[in-house]
């Protein structure tokens, strides 16, 4: 940390960077409550997908997804399993992935009418206020953070670093 000559500005300095320092240890519980909170709903989400295949197979063929009960049945397993793996922290960034282009490909195929001509540029709450979008967020958060301190990737890491090497 820099000295500044002005003793205002260097105590400025030294707060904030004391609150940064202080505010990083509750990254891994924000990680792991967005992790529980929409790792659940995924879960909840493929379920409800799962106990009526039916209505979303009727949907994906209205939209105009092609092989729409293989998508159908893909999308749900996807949810179900993905929404268990993130909750649990295990192969957190690898599920993230198709879980993020899952959620992007519900927001440009079923839920383009409101994001059609990029309105959702100049009115943010047409993109923030469609279902898939705090999912999206939540997946991609995992991808590009990982899923933090308290999860089994770290608990299996932790583990893995401890084991001798040959």
């Amino acid at each position: 940390m820099e000295k500044f000559e002005n003793p205002f500005l260097h105590a400025i300095a030294m707060g904030i960077f004391r609150l940064v320092n202080w505010s990083s240890n509750f990254q891994s519980l924000f990680l792991l409550w967005m992790r529980l909170t929409w790792g659940h709903q995924f879960f909840l989400v493929g379920l409800g997908k799962l106990a009526d295949l039916d209505k979303i197979i009727q949907f994906f063929t209205t939209i105009g997804i092609s092989h729409p009960i293989f998508c159908a049945h893909l999308v749900a397993y996807l949810e179900t399993i993905g929404g268990l793996l993130l909750m649990f922290g295990l192969a957190s960034r690898l599920i993230a992935i198709p879980l993020s282009i899952a959620m992007l490909a519900a927001l440009s195929l079923a839920h383009a009418q409101p994001l059609s001509h990029f309105r959702f540029i100049t009115e943010p709450s047409s993109l923030v206020g469609q279902p898939p979008y705090p999912f999206l967020i939540t997946s991609m958060l995992v991808l590009f953070f990982g899923p933090g301190r308290i999860s089994l990737d770290a608990w299996l890491k932790r583990w893995a670093n401890q084991q001798p090497k040959y």
